[in-house]
């Protein structure tokens, strides 16, 4: 915290995220001596890099290619194409391997260190900022931050503590619930998308097909809302309290809106099967009962769906334990192609992922210059991260934005990107 009556810095990065430790140590390390320091009102700095991933930090993603990059991203993606052909995820790998932290791919395409632990994440961004001579000020609550009437710098004012000024301001406060970040932008000119929430779970209370099945998956369903263009495909998982998962989670990201404006209730289709039509399950199943006519249908699963999920479709359909597949009945097979491919939950709310949040909303982008993710309408005022509104679906994608934005700001403050001072 400051000690001292209005102390100057070259640069104050507001939000000890992980784009703001991004940003941070760009700038110090592209311009040594350069006065740098990271305001955070929380008592520790990168909070959200500690618990993402289940507490192993899903880096990035093994998504080389800028043009299918940007595809990840229900807003933001045409924004990003210029700035990921900059700084990548190749780019970030590099960066953590040179400093000694080793990732690893899984099948998904999801990168992590090879400890599998976020601590590591953690104490390379710190030890790299305190190398740079970055501060770090917790517990730092900023109230308002404006233009220095003639000065050419940024005051700072901070709560109970004198305020410090800044010749750069980087507002990288993540997602606009903050509040701050979004007054900040406000006061400057800039319009604020509003926030909705992305990348939540579906609550689905007293459903005989999933009551006491969680923890049970099926890799790869397809998952479609009614009335909406929204239509995912990848891993359902059946959780305590409805649906969550890859294929769930992604169909959040590009509905955020639209769900938000329903209120959280509408009705969602999951296809188990993944085959995208009842009239595909209902030719596949005609083989599968060809295949084991002599075994009852509730005790010889298809389309690898798990024996306890399988079990509760097949009493949905109506179809009594006994029953063998060769005594289905037209009706039978028609009913069971339908609870397979075409299973309608009352959706009634939405659940945080994993103590993770992501929103959308955020600073407009048409008016922040990609090229140096700066404010096309205050000199000195940069962004990063979550505060624009920019969000990607789950599996690295979100880092890596924070990655990218920060280290062309930091650039930029620095003087070594655009040609020009921050």
């Amino acid at each position: 915290m400051p000690d001292e009556e209005t102390q100057q810095f070259d640069l104050v990065v507001i939000g000890g995220g992980a784009a703001g430790f991004f940003g941070a140590i760009t700038a110090a390390e592209a311009a040594s001596g350069l006065r740098v320091v990271i305001l955070e009102k929380a008592p520790a700095v990168l909070a959200k890099v500690k618990i993402s991933g289940g507490g192993r930090c899903n880096v990035t993603h093994a998504c080389f290619d800028p043009r299918e990059l940007v595809e990840r991203y229900p807003r933001g993606g045409r924004s990003l194409i210029g700035p990921f052909h900059h700084w990548g995820p190749a780019d970030t790998v590099d960066w953590f391997e040179r400093r000694g932290v080793a990732l690893k791919t899984e099948a998904d395409g999801r990168m992590f260190p090879i400890t599998d632990d976020s601590q590591t994440i953690i104490d390379c961004l710190t030890e790299a900022a305190t190398a740079a001579g970055v501060k770090t000020w917790t517990r730092c609550e900023v109230t308002d931050a404006f233009p220095a009437e003639g000065a050419g710098t940024w005051r700072i004012e901070l709560a109970g503590a004198p305020p410090i000024e800044a010749r750069s301001l980087l507002v990288a406060t993540g997602g606009i619930r903050s509040g701050i970040g979004a007054r900040i932008a406000a006061q400057a000119g800039h319009r604020i998308e509003p926030a909705a929430p992305s990348l939540f779970t579906f609550k689905i209370p007293g459903d005989a097909r999933i009551e006491d099945l969680a923890g049970v998956s099926v890799p790869g369903a397809i998952v479609s809302v009614p009335g909406t263009k929204l239509r995912e495909h990848g891993p359902v998982l059946i959780t305590h309290w409805g649906l969550s998962g890859p294929g769930i989670l992604k169909l959040s990201a590009w509905g955020a809106r639209d769900l938000q404006a329903r209120d959280y209730r509408f009705d969602a289709v999951v296809d188990w099967t993944g085959l995208g039509s009842i009239e595909a399950v209902a030719d596949t199943l005609r083989d599968h009962r060809e295949q084991h006519a002599r075994a009852t249908v509730a005790g010889r699963s298809a389309f690898g769906i798990p024996t306890r999920l399988w079990q509760r479709l097949v009493t949905r359909a109506r179809i009594a334990d006994e029953r063998r597949w060769a005594q289905l009945t037209r009706d039978e097979h028609r009913h069971l192609a339908e609870a397979l491919g075409a299973s309608v939950f009352a959706v009634t709310g939405k659940s945080t992922h994993k103590d993770e949040f992501v929103t959308c909303g955020g600073v407009a982008l048409k008016e922040v210059d990609f090229r140096t993710m700066a404010s096309r309408f205050a000199p000195g005022l940069h962004f990063a991260g979550e505060v624009l509104d920019i969000d990607g679906v789950t599996g690295g994608f979100n880092f890596q934005a924070a990655w990218t934005t920060g280290r062309i700001a930091g650039e930029a403050i620095a003087g070594f990107a655009g040609g020009g001072e921050g």
